[in-house]
């Protein structure tokens, strides 16, 4: 069992590593980075493509959460795009994460929400702006 006095640090290591990962899944799809392919923001017919837009915003929040800067705006807006990630590509396919292969959209949608509810904590940039206001 984990001790209590070591949540700050748990907490802390959740955010950075969910963040990171997060800002990897963007790379891949803005610059093909990690065996991905590059996701252009603008779609043949002129419009923003959904993919190249969701790239942008992952490898934005994942480093505003993994740096803890605008913690809970990126969260929230992370959390955002993994709920209409699951909704728009999942679950046509069944309701069911484990069938539809939505675990992942699942699991980043409610950790980012769990953060954006909770803020930054220790190692972040918010804390140490706010450490510096007192």
């Amino acid at each position: 069992m984990i001790s209590e006095r070591y949540a700050p640090v748990t907490y802390a290591l959740f955010r950075i590593v969910f963040g990171f990962l997060f800002l990897c899944f963007g790379l891949q799809k803005v610059f093909g980075l990690f065996g991905g392919s590059v996701a252009p923001l603008m779609s043949p017919e002129g419009g923003i493509s959904l993919q190249g837009l969701a790239g942008y915003i992952e490898t934005i929040c994942g480093l505003l959460i993994m740096l803890g800067l605008s913690t809970k705006t990126a969260a929230f807006l992370a959390s955002g795009e993994m709920a209409v990630a699951y909704f728009y590509i999942h679950v046509g396919i069944s309701v069911m994460p484990l069938v539809n292969m939505g675990e992942r959209s699942t699991m980043f949608c409610f950790a980012f929400l769990y953060i954006a509810s909770r803020g930054a904590g220790i190692w972040s940039v918010d804390g140490l702006m706010k450490s510096r206001k007192t």
